[in-house]
């Protein structure tokens, strides 16, 4: 079960989260060469990912930033590129288009830091926008707690879409964060669950002064919670079941 879209159209083009995302990919694709090398994969993460070793050893702060734009993957790419695309938008339409990028990039940095917190001796190079991303999902939820998101769920051979509020979604996915960082061992290798949690609980607290500015409580109240402005209408469709003969 993961979000398609949602229903809530931005009033403006969001041109960084565009860019964010070509870049993204830009970047994925300039040094998939890589993979072929593990030496050499291992020499350019040491640059360019976040290592929390180096940091306690005074060291590698720049991965805190360079980190959140390498991907592991081309499935870990496109999850974070379509989360970006979901709720980014609505983001960078109430912040601005360099409000935006800042908040994006402080996100991913304090959920780089979280993860450090989590595990300050482990060697495991981490990389990945889900932090920054994250902290995208989190500020949407303060502001956007009612608005629909498109939902697939996925049963072996049975498809369908259905929309469900936006708050639900968002605190299920964290949910399995906090789950997942208190079940996993943070020196080990795997998904950075506390980088997720940490960067989601920073977008809400990055999110305030927007917030407020909208009118805190009463930008709620006004809209019911839904967003300020007529939701887009989807058509829905169902692939059937596989029935056996």
């Amino acid at each position: 079960m993961f979000p398609i879209r949602d229903h809530n159209p931005s009033g403006r083009t969001p041109y960084v989260t565009y860019a964010l995302i070509v870049l993204n990919v830009v970047i994925f694709v300039s040094t998939w060469h890589l993979s072929a090398s593990p030496r050499q994969l291992l020499a350019f993460y040491a640059d360019y990912a976040l290592v929390p070793v180096f940091l306690s050893q005074g060291d590698g702060f720049t991965g805190l930033l360079t980190s959140m734009f390498l991907h592991g993957g081309l499935a870990h790419l496109a999850g974070n590129m379509l989360f970006l695309f979901i709720f980014g938008d609505n983001m960078e339409d109430e912040m601005g288009h360099f409000g935006f990028l800042f908040f994006y990039l402080a996100a991913g940095i304090a959920a780089g830091l979280i993860h450090y917190l989590s595990a300050p001796y482990s060697n495991v190079p981490t990389v990945g926008a889900s932090g920054a991303i994250a902290g995208v999902m989190g500020g949407y939820l303060l502001l956007y707690p009612r608005a629909r998101i498109d939902i697939i769920l996925i049963l072996i051979v049975f498809f369908k879409i259905f929309p469900i509020p936006a708050w639900i979604t968002l605190l299920i996915w964290f949910a399995m964060q906090l789950i997942g960082g208190v079940g996993s061992d943070p020196n080990g290798g795997g998904v950075a669950y506390w980088a997720h949690a940490g960067g989601f609980i920073a977008g809400i607290i990055l999110t305030l002064p927007t917030f407020l500015r909208l009118g805190g409580t009463r930008f709620w109240h006004d809209n019911q919670f839904h967003p300020p402005h007529p939701e887009a209408q989807y058509s829905y469709t169902q692939v059937p079941r596989i029935r056996r003969k």
